[in-house]
């Protein structure tokens, strides 16, 4: 039995080091356990193999049965305490606080610039973030903090091993699942006076309306240029405020979209996608694991002013951020009268 307990701990080292999550690291001693048992049931009694392996297939069988009965317990209580802890739907539209809650925002409350009047709108507020990785991981944790009442996440995408790095939204143990069902699990353990609304679907122009429409704000965490011209449109069209960033290795920005009260749409700043290559994904160029953590709770931050009235947001400016140098830059945006989404000369007017 030591030679077996010997080679299920090389293997769990092995992968330790390659940075296999733990499932398959389980999966890798189960395969050994049942190739002994195999063996056991094949061998002949007195084989050498079978005696170095423990020698009674009995034992193996007990040793098995106390496993499952240790998963079945630990499976059962982990279901229980998950029941326990599940929150009440939060009520919509209401603008009363709870102690509990009132001790919550405590620290947002004794702001000058929000108070208990701005901590009323973020509770009423609607949010809808597209994408829930590397930008929108942080956006939507910090949003679920500071008590937006209702946040919506829409993405088609499921957690892989490669987000984990910068993703922190997700864990290990959700490798698989739906990166919209991640996060709102983990906003609703964060906040459970809140409610999330996933959409596991990509944003299409079939959908894009209608999963924009009953949202007050939108947060473009996208990486790809065809969704946000599309995320564009549809919020310039419904005169929605867009907060769109987007980072590459050491480099973020980020800016607010909002032609409706005066400042260029996206489509202004960028009129045309650039080459393929000349902005590569963070697939293929990389990234440092914080930046999107940091871009992406200037977003969350920036729609906490948006909705509460507090300071200057980026309306018009576009913030840009270099991590590498550790440099902030902030430059004034100008809607253009030929832009196709918001210009003048399409018939977009400000309203």
């Amino acid at each position: 039995m030591i030679l077996v307990f010997a080679i299920a701990a090389v293997l769990w080292g092995i992968g330790m080091a390659m940075g296999a999550p733990h499932r398959a690291r389980w999966t890798m001693i189960g395969i050994l356990v049942a190739a002994v048992i195999l063996e056991h049931l094949v061998l002949p009694d007195g084989h050498p193999l079978r005696q170095a392996t423990g020698g009674d297939l009995r034992l193996w069988l007990l040793l098995l049965g106390f496993a499952v009965l240790a998963y079945g317990y630990r499976f059962i209580l982990r279901r229980l305490r998950e029941r326990a802890r599940a929150p009440e739907p939060a009520p919509e539209r209401t603008g009363t606080f709870s102690e509990t809650e009132l001790h919550r925002y405590a620290r947002h409350m004794i702001m000058r610039e929000i108070g208990g009047v701005g901590q009323k709108r973020l509770k009423e507020a609607k949010v809808l973030v597209v994408g829930a990785g590397g930008l929108g991981s942080p956006a939507l944790l910090y949003l679920a903090a500071a008590g937006v009442g209702s946040i919506g996440v829409i993405d088609d995408d499921v957690v892989d091993g490669t987000n984990l790095q910068r993703q922190v939204i997700h864990t290990d143990d959700r490798i698989g699942t739906a990166k919209v069902l991640s996060a709102a699990k983990a906003m609703t353990d964060l906040n459970p006076f809140i409610k999330v609304f996933p959409i596991q679907s990509r944003l299409t122009r079939e959908n894009a309306e209608s999963a924009i429409a009953p949202y007050d704000i939108v947060l473009d965490g996208t990486d790809n240029f065809d969704t946000r011209y599309l995320v564009n449109e549809t919020c310039v069209r419904l005169k929605k405020p867009l907060i769109s960033a987007a980072i590459t290795q050491w480099e973020g920005q980020i800016s607010l979209y909002d032609p409706a009260r005066g400042a260029p749409c996206y489509q202004c700043v960028f009129p045309e996608a650039p080459a393929p290559g000349l902005a590569p994904s963070c697939a293929v160029a990389g990234v440092a694991g914080p930046l999107p953590g940091v871009v992406g709770s200037m977003m969350a931050l920036e729609a906490v002013k948006e909705i509460t009235g507090a300071g200057e947001g980026l309306r018009g400016r576009m913030m840009i951020y270099d991590g590498l140098y550790a440099e902030t830059r902030v430059m004034k945006l100008a809607r253009r009268s030929d832009c196709p989404i918001c210009g003048l000369e399409h018939g977009m007017r400000e309203g």
